[in-house]
């Protein structure tokens, strides 16, 4: 009983690890600015605020909870949604910082990037059209 058990945990365990998607992290086709995995996690943690063109970031985050956010937080955040969401918690608190907008779903975001030059966000890659940027892939 003992090794059925734990065969299904793990093969559950495996297949939710296989179903987060990937994510794409756009930005407005004009954006030329050098983004790299490192800077991207420091926009959405509210330590760079400007790009290196001097322009203020607009970033956008997805719903809590959707599969986008989740997958997002864990592969380039490092961070699961409670870690964020006391992350946040604190530089509100603290006057430090306000998290990204948050938007209802892929293409209210990929609507808002394509119209707005400074902005940046992440949609799950399977959304993508090329109205917008891809500047990684997680």
């Amino acid at each position: 009983m003992n090794k059925i058990l734990t065969v299904t945990i793990t093969m559950f365990l495996l297949a939710s690890f296989t179903c987060i998607a990937e994510v794409a992290v756009i930005v407005h086709p004009s954006n030329n600015n050098a983004l790299d995995e490192k800077t991207i996690k420091r926009i959405f943690l509210g330590k760079n605020k400007k790009f290196d063109n001097g322009n203020k970031i607009i970033p956008m985050n997805q719903n809590q909870g959707s599969e986008a956010r989740t997958a997002f937080g864990k592969k380039v955040l490092g961070k699961s949604d409670s870690q964020l969401k006391a992350y946040w918690s604190k530089l509100i608190f603290t006057g430090k910082g306000t998290p990204p907008d948050e938007k209802s779903n892929d293409a209210e975001i990929l609507k808002l990037v394509a119209n707005t030059p400074d902005s940046i966000a992440y949609v799950d890659a399977a959304s993508l059209d090329d109205s917008v940027k891809v500047v990684g892939r997680f």
